[in-house]
């Protein structure tokens, strides 16, 4: 009983002694969640980048639509490091048990990385596409481009009609 009363004091003693500004936190999360919203953008050939713009990197990958219709993938080809690519050029293939598909750069400039662990491990694809089984990344040369790529909305909208 005393344990919990202690805990209570020092609750509303904690809670007292740091009070917070209502405006401050409120438009940091606003501000966050848009710039979070609009940093992931989608081809229709069903890659995406979500874009770092401190640095003007963008991590490319597969999208978990496009995942699930290649089915168990066996075998990923990931471009070269420091390989200059343009926008829409083939930058690697995935392969799986029901077909190959090539992977193309949604965007131009310079492969930075690439995820290595997909050479052990490709399945990483299916069991997590827009996470830890990113391709490669990308140094921009043309930022612009990003812009021009689709909202998660459109890609949605886009999906939908190609199922139907």
């Amino acid at each position: 009983m005393v344990a919990a009363l202690l805990r209570t004091a020092v609750t509303r003693t904690a809670f007292k002694a740091a009070p917070m500004s209502r405006s401050a936190p409120l438009a940091g999360m606003r501000f966050s969640a848009v710039r979070f919203a609009s940093s992931k953008r989608y081809t229709k050939d069903h890659e995406y980048v979500i874009l770092d713009d401190a640095t003007n990197i963008g991590t490319v990958g597969i999208t978990d639509y496009a995942q699930q219709a290649l089915g168990d993938v066996v075998f990923v080809e990931l471009p070269g490091v420091d390989t200059e690519v343009a926008a829409e050029d083939a930058i690697g293939a995935v392969e799986s048990v029901k077909a190959a598909s090539d992977i193309y750069a949604p965007v131009s400039g310079v492969i930075t990385e690439i995820n290595e662990t997909l050479n052990e491990r490709a399945n990483l694809l299916n069991k997590d596409s827009e996470g830890a089984g990113w391709l490669c990344k990308i140094k921009l040369s043309a930022p612009q481009e990003f812009e021009t790529l689709l909202s998660e909305q459109a890609y949605k909208a886009h999906c939908e009609g190609e199922s139907s």
